[in-house]
């Protein structure tokens, strides 16, 4: 099975064809408070340009399913990452409203609780992968802070279905977070960019070779 993986945070067509044509799975665009946010409008404009098999994931912190809805259709997604207080009934509603085409991440941020949480999100059948990523005092994602993969690795990272890993990754250390995780996928944002919001080509196309290198 090869390793799944999503470049975050993108802001323009640009740098999410670039994602593209490194070899990686899927982009994600942030529908939320965050340096990276972009609107639907910005989103809409983007999509269209994009290989077909390419997975367009919207990333949502908080927002009731009636917003989200509307931005899966307006945008033309084919995933959602849900953050934080998303509602336990969430994942179904929008399973119900979508079907299976919608792939439905749920976060689980690294911390005491955490492997419980990831226990209960892996018992959901509407969810389709669980991402595990950091979090600061004031940020819920893109934080560039890895979390503890020895201690990750023996609790939230056993046997827990698909389970993503997110937060501090970077060209440099991703072959090191496949080897310790073993995880379905990875995901990063921060640590394939030149600035906030806008992508380093090299830094992305390192970071897709590396992650596939250590898969294999």
């Amino acid at each position: 099975m090869s390793l799944w993986i999503k470049i975050c945070g993108n802001t323009s067509l640009a740098d999410t064809l670039l994602a593209a044509e490194a070899g990686a799975d899927a982009v994600g665009f942030v529908f939320a408070p965050s340096p990276r946010r972009v609107t639907h409008e910005q989103v809409a404009a983007i999509v269209p340009h994009l290989p077909a098999q390419l997975e367009k994931i919207g990333v949502f912190v908080d927002a009731p399913f009636e917003e989200i809805a509307c931005t899966v259709r307006a945008c033309g997604l084919t995933g959602v990452q849900l953050h934080s207080d998303a509602g336990p009934d969430l994942p179904a509603r929008l399973r119900a409203a979508f079907g299976p085409a919608l792939r439905i991440l749920r976060v689980v941020h690294f911390g005491a609780k955490a492997a419980q949480q990831a226990a209960e999100l892996a018992r959901d059948t509407n969810i389709d992968g669980i991402l595990v990523d950091s979090r600061t005092a004031t940020a819920v994602g893109g934080t560039g802070i890895a979390f503890d993969w020895a201690t990750a690795r023996t609790t939230i990272f056993s046997g827990n279905g698909k389970l993503v890993a997110a937060g501090g990754l970077k060209p440099e250390n991703v072959a090191d977070a496949i080897a310790t995780l073993a995880p379905w996928g990875v995901d990063v944002a921060s640590g394939v960019e030149a600035a906030p919001g806008c992508k380093d080509p090299l830094k992305v196309q390192e970071f897709v070779a590396r992650a596939r290198a250590a898969s294999r």
